[in-house]
């Protein structure tokens, strides 16, 4: 027979405290300032209210690990770089800059969690640091959040993968650097692409470089800068505006149908500010009094640049007479002014200048003799160059119509560019303004103004159809500049 001690309770000598205490279904193990372990019908209780329990100096412990959660810090909202401790959630605010979270040491079962505090890691992305070679995610490199309100959770399993990331709000993150990001202009998404559209001065800050395969080419930027374009001559046959000069080039990530005119040359992004111009349109010639050697040549548009990239403006289009102060040839410019008519024979400018590979616009077209000044033939004058085609040459049933432009789809749509206007006429047909944004010219005799070019496009401005200083003729459109890089997968 088994044998057995029945008690209740032991009791210390020396004091006759309690040493082991059974009430009911609860044993009770220490007294006093001790450390007691409690036992009931359903737990097991170490410790006392505000004591500590705690491991011997070399002890290990099993089976009391974290359960894959951590106790967030919300009286501590992190604004700069520093060191988490395991067990511990951040929420980081980095409105006011970005900044770098240093993992501790890895341990197993370490656990750290990250939160976007403001919703702006997209333009100032939080960097997760590990210690020293330590990997994240089998890759010893930085890890970067970068997507608004993004949250992460980060446990460290060995030395083969280091820290894990577990949970997360969007994408997986690892060690791998996200694509490239900027400010500036208006920007859309469309797929895997971002567009930052400038129709006036601004600046694209590139706050991030890709280091996603292939780095090299995911920081490549596709762009299109277009000038502004020139305004038309003035009097009654007065030539249209030269386009503004166009110029583009497409990365290899970003595909899109680009225009025939792609090839400009290659910008690669660096972490920088680039400042953008965008050229305004020339103005149109005021027509000052009736008295024919009044009309003046239209001015040529602004430059637009981004970068290394210069696209000239339009040229101006021809006065109509020969008696004119400028004469009744175009002006020279990205894409050239349309000649005037009236009395000689009138040139039209040359596109493409300066020159540029490939060609940023072409000539305007050229008007021939009108025999005698107004006792001749009313021969309409002449259109403006576009980017892709010549200017017309005026006929005598009515001026010459615009060059064609560029049409590209580097802005999500396939949108033309960089149409020359249209000559004005004394008499007969109204010309018609190049695809792009080229103001149509219009037949006289009747007063009638001339149609602007189509603002940000870089479209030249159209001709009159009389010289009645009541009337106008039409100013160029100014020009925009469009940049498009690769930012997802």
């Amino acid at each position: 027979m088994t044998s057995k001690i029945k008690v209740d309770n032991i009791n210390k000598v020396s004091d006759d405290s309690n040493i082991i205490k059974k009430c009911g279904t609860t044993t009770t193990i220490g007294s006093g300032a001790s450390n007691p372990i409690v036992v009931d019908g359903s737990a097991v209780t170490i410790g006392r209210c505000g004591g500590t329990v705690a491991l011997a100096s070399g002890a290990s412990q099993t089976g009391f690990g974290r359960e894959g959660s951590v106790n967030w810090q919300t009286g501590s909202i992190k604004t700069a770089t520093f060191t988490a401790t395991s067990g511990e959630g951040y929420f980081c605010n980095t409105s006011g800059g970005a900044f770098t979270v240093n993992l501790p040491a890895g341990s197993a079962g370490a656990i750290v969690a990250v939160a976007d505090y403001t919703r702006t890691f997209v333009n100032n992305f939080l960097t997760i640091s590990a210690n020293g070679s330590e990997k994240i995610g089998g890759v010893a490199q930085d890890a970067k959040l970068t997507v608004n309100g993004q949250s992460a959770t980060f446990v460290y399993v060995d030395a083969t993968e280091g820290w894990i990331n577990v949970q997360e709000t969007q994408t997986s993150v690892t060690g791998v650097e996200p694509f490239l990001g900027a400010t500036g202009g208006t920007i859309t998404t469309c797929g895997n692409c971002t567009v930052h559209t400038f129709t006036g001065p601004g600046t694209f800050q590139v706050t991030r470089l890709a280091t996603s395969t292939p780095a090299p080419a995911n920081n490549q930027l596709s762009y299109m800068v277009v000038a502004g374009g020139g305004g038309a001559g003035g009097g009654d046959n007065g030539g249209g505006g030269g386009a503004g000069g166009f110029r583009e080039d497409k990365a290899p990530v970003t595909p899109y149908t680009a225009s025939p005119l792609e090839g400009a040359g290659t910008i690669s992004a660096t972490v920088t500010s680039f400042p953008i111009t965008v050229g305004a349109g020339g103005t149109g010639a005021v027509i000052s009094s009736p008295s024919a050697n009044m009309g003046r040549r239209g001015s040529s548009g602004s430059v637009s640049t981004f970068s290394t990239k210069t696209s000239a403006g339009g040229g101006g289009g021809a006065a109509a007479y020969s008696s004119s102060p400028d004469g009744n040839a175009g002006a020279a410019g990205g894409s050239g002014g349309g000649g005037g008519m009236c009395g000689s024979p009138a040139g039209g400018g040359s596109g493409n200048s300066p020159s540029t590979t490939p060609a940023q616009g072409k000539n305007g077209g050229s008007s021939g003799p009108g025999g005698g000044g107004t006792t001749g033939p009313k021969f309409g004058a002449s259109g403006g160059g576009g980017a892709t085609a010549v200017g017309q040459d005026g006929t005598p049933a009515k001026g010459g119509d615009g060059g064609a432009g560029a049409t590209t789809g580097i802005n999500f749509s396939n949108t033309a560019f960089a149409g020359g206007g249209g000559g004005g006429a004394e008499s007969g047909g109204c010309s018609t303004g190049g695809t792009g944004g080229g103001g149509p010219g219009v037949g006289g005799p009747s007063p009638t103004s001339g149609t602007p070019g189509t603002a940000n496009t870089g479209g030249g401005g159209g001709g009159a159809g009389s010289r009645n200083p009541s009337i106008t003729v039409g100013n160029g459109g100014s020009g925009i500049v469009i940049i498009r890089y690769k930012s997802s997968s």
